[in-house]
C-alpha cells in the first residue's frame, strides 16, 4: 500500500522521462523476463499487448475519436489488470513500498494498488488518451481504513472522473465512490493536492514515480 503522506517518497528531480511504445517488447526484454520469471511471464506480456491492440482495432473500426474512450475500452483494460493477483509490497518484493513497472507486475504475476493503477494508466496512454485526461490518484479507502491508489479518467476537464480500481470491478464516477477520500493525484506532467488551495506541482517531484519511469526506460533499451 502507498503511504498516505503527500510528500512520502517525494524528491525534487529533473523533468520526468516520457515512455512510449510500452507494449513493443524487444527480444532482449522478453528473454530477460523469461529467464527471471519463466515462460508464462512472456505469455502474460502478450496478453497485455493483445488486449491493447484489440481495443485499438475496435476503436478504428468504430471510428472512435483518438482522445476519447468507449466504455468497452475502460472495462477491457480494467478487467485485464484486475486479474493479476494482489500482494503487498512486503510480501511480494520484501520492501515496504515498491512501485513496479507494468512489465515487473505482469512478469512476477502480482502487485499492489499502485501497480494496478500504473498498468492501467500506461495502457490507456497506449490507446492515445492524452495524459491530461488521466490521473493516478492516492486516496484513503474508508471501508478498509488504508491508503490506496486508483486511476481516474476525465472525459472532459471539469467532468466527474471515472474510477478504475482493484477493490471493485465496477467502473463508477468518483461522485459515487463515497468510500474513497482523495489525497493527491498526478500524471506525466503535474501533481495536485486535494484540499490545498492553489497547490500544483510537478510529477517529477515524486521520487518513486521518477524511479519507475527510469526502470521502464531501461526495459525499453534491453
Amino acid at each position: 500500500m502507498p503511504r498516505l503522506n503527500l510528500f512520502a517518497g517525494v524528491l525534487l528531480l529533473g523533468s520526468s522521462l516520457v515512455i512510449a511504445g510500452v507494449i513493443d517488447f524487444s527480444p532482449g526484454l522478453l528473454k530477460y523476463v523469461s529467464s527471471k520469471w519463466g515462460n508464462d511471464a512472456t505469455v502474460r506480456l502478450q496478453v497485455w499487448r493483445n488486449t491493447v491492440l484489440e481495443r485499438i482495432h475496435s476503436r478504428q473500426i468504430n471510428k472512435i475519436s483518438s482522445v476519447t474512450l468507449a466504455p468497452e475500452d475502460l472495462q477491457s483494460i480494467n478487467a485485464m489488470w484486475n486479474k493479476i493477483p494482489y500482494y503487498t509490497d512486503q510480501k511480494h518484493w520484501g520492501v515496504e513500498d515498491y512501485w513496479a513497472t507494468p512489465v515487473e507486475m505482469l512478469g512476477s504475476n502480482g502487485g499492489d494498488c499502485e501497480d494496478y493503477a500504473v498498468g492501467k494508466y500506461f495502457s490507456l496512454k497506449e490507446l492515445g488518451i492524452p495524459v491530461e485526461k488521466l490521473r493516478i490518484t492516492y486516496v484513503r479507502a474508508v471501508k478498509i481504513n488504508e491508503p490506496h491508489m486508483v486511476l481516474a479518467y476525465y472525459p472532459a476537464p471539469d467532468a466527474d472522473p471515472y474510477i478504475l480500481d482493484i477493490l471493485t470491478g465496477k467502473i463508477s464516477p468518483a461522485s459515487e465512490r463515497t468510500d474513497l477520500e482523495p489525497v493527491y493525484s498526478f500524471n506525466d506532467d503535474d501533481l495536485w493536492a486535494e484540499g490545498v488551495a492553489g497547490f500544483k506541482g510537478k510529477a517529477s517531484q515524486i521520487r518513486l514515480w521518477q524511479e519507475l519511469l527510469e526502470k521502464m526506460e531501461k526495459e525499453r533499451q534491453m
